[in-house]
């Protein structure tokens, strides 16, 4: 299936008028997305050739001539060498590139028409020009199309080995898994694709499959080389091809281009806690970062999610997401209001007033507040897709998901350590896309002995029964109250159980809840 490949897409279809639903594909045929129209290889003028010596095989050829493409500034001496005519084709003019094995049969031929479209005669496994270079060399580069080939051929004298994909950058995986054995007699290969996205995904594509150390990877200031060529700056695509870098993947870094990125100032995207003591030891809270709140249950964690939120919307211009999975968005909502105006909302009736007004205003109807209706729906899979539109969509800042446990109860029957380590894989990963910060919840594991309803102490070891939760947070932060301390049972201490950022541990402040 590598070898059938899209050539050409959004086309003109000549059956429906559609102005861009056809694809040419790589053997010839053709596709009308819009007409639903296929169209097998076109008939052209047959060539009968012997494969081996032994099996008689029918390919259709175009004889063309052989001239120069002065459009394009390809002299005819290298077009001769290459093999790369005009010819006509049920009427029509078009580019023709013959392609040949390493025996120099001719195989394939790739049609060119004056409307860019594409159309091949048969399926290519070959680079193009590569019979010219069969035995291998030093360095071969290896340009995204015919013409470039040509181009970078002619201007160093048509004398270094040049090649080009037989169906641009969407072939160069499979052909260079095809060509492999034949790519491994050159001691350097130089890959010059087009310089747009889809050239540099193919070249890093194309440079996996090669060993270690053999790829180079060339840079051009415009497009493409035959774009430089008519612009005067052949001697550009020539200096490019010298100065061609061993090819390494995008995320291995070399510590001699960094000095730039770490002497640029970078702006601090911290912002604070609504707790002293808390900054103080963790510098606040950033984006790109998991914050995970544990505790027993009915500690306050939640309820201290809901201050951090407010204190967000009210002090800074970041923009938050709420998951309250325990509870309706109604609840949360007004949870959230009634800190702002210092009235447990969630605890009395009340008939909405100018003060309740203003402070819907100033949080959740902000415009800077957006809540996750879930329904009930606790699949995992289906509610980080609901923060990744929020990251996206919404462009929310942060994301408070309250709480972890209870996505992995809605998961059903099976290993809840497994189910944990891949939410919180998928979570972890999800931060690393989106650059969102994420404040976490997750109940801890009741410890031997003194429970956390009566004040033990938190450990990272309590968590659940994983470590992920654990080792993929930036920040743990433990919540100890002991519910059953008559004078102490609105106290609640707030330990810092890992701090990626600064290393800072221990106890950070104690909070006092005021009922009233």
């Amino acid at each position: 299936m590598d070898d059938l490949t899209s050539i050409a897409t959004h086309q003109p279809c000549p059956d429906c008028g559609s102005s861009d639903a056809l694809t040419y594909n790589s053997d010839g045929s053709t596709k009308c997305f819009s007409c639903d129209t296929f169209t097998p290889s076109a008939e052209v003028i047959t060539t009968p050739r012997k494969r081996n010596n032994t099996t008689s095989m029918n390919i259709s050829f175009v004889e063309g001539q052989c001239i120069s493409i002065a459009p394009r500034g390809i002299h005819k001496d290298t077009c001769s060498k290459y093999g790369y005519t005009i010819g006509e084709l049920h009427g029509r003019t078009c580019h023709v590139a013959n392609y040949r094995n390493l025996e120099g049969e001719r195989v394939g031929q790739k049609y060119r028409f004056e409307d860019k479209s594409f159309q091949c005669n048969t399926s290519i496994g070959y680079f193009y020009g590569q019979h010219l270079w069969a035995n291998g060399g030093k360095k071969l580069v290896i340009t995204e199309g015919e013409i470039d080939c040509l181009t970078v051929s002619q201007l160093q004298g048509n004398k270094w080995p040049c090649v080009s994909l037989p169906n641009g950058a969407a072939s160069a995986k499979a052909i260079f898994k095809k060509q492999l054995k034949w790519l491994s007699l050159w001691e350097e290969v130089i890959v010059m694709f087009d310089e747009d996205e889809q050239g540099r995904n193919a070249a890093e594509a194309a440079a996996h499959i090669l060993p270690a150390g053999k790829c180079k990877i060339a840079r051009l200031p415009m497009k493409d080389p035959n774009e430089m060529l008519m612009a005067g700056r052949g001697e550009e695509v020539i200096r490019a091809f010298w100065d061609a870098k061993v090819w390494r993947p995008d995320d291995i870094i070399d510590g001699t281009d960094l000095y730039k990125r770490l002497t640029t100032p970078r702006e601090n995207d911290s912002v604070p806690y609504p707790y002293y003591g808390l900054n103080a030891l963790t510098h606040g809270l950033r984006k790109s970062e998991i914050v995970t709140f544990c505790a027993g249950s009915g500690i306050g964690k939640s309820a201290v999610c809901k201050e951090i939120a407010l204190h967000l919307l009210k002090t800074t211009d970041k923009t938050v997401g709420y998951i309250a999975l325990e509870e309706a968005i109604e609840r949360t909502a007004n949870g959230i209001i009634g800190l702002a105006m210092d009235r447990p909302l969630h605890l009395e009736p009340f008939t909405p007033d100018e003060a309740y007004d203003k402070a819907y205003k100033e949080t959740v109807g902000s415009g800077r507040f957006y809540l996750y209706d879930h329904w009930g729906s606790l699949d995992s899979d289906n509610l980080l897709a609901h923060i990744r539109y929020m990251a996206k969509a919404m462009e929310v800042d942060y994301v408070i998901l309250d709480h972890l446990s209870i996505i992995v109860s809605g998961m059903g029957d099976g290993d809840e350590r497994r189910m944990i380590d891949n939410t919180m894989t998928k979570l972890r990963a999800l931060v690393e896309e989106t650059k969102i910060g994420v404040i976490l919840v997750s109940h801890l594991k009741r410890p031997e002995g003194k429970g956390h309803e009566e004040g033990a102490s938190t450990s990272l070891a309590q968590l659940r029964d994983s470590a992920a939760i654990a080792q993929l947070s930036d920040m743990c932060i433990g919540l100890e109250r002991n519910q059953q301390d008559k004078e102490n049972k609105n106290r609640t201490t707030l330990r810092v159980l890992k701090n990626r950022f600064s290393g800072d541990t221990g106890v950070a402040c104690n909070l006092l809840y005021n009922k009233e």
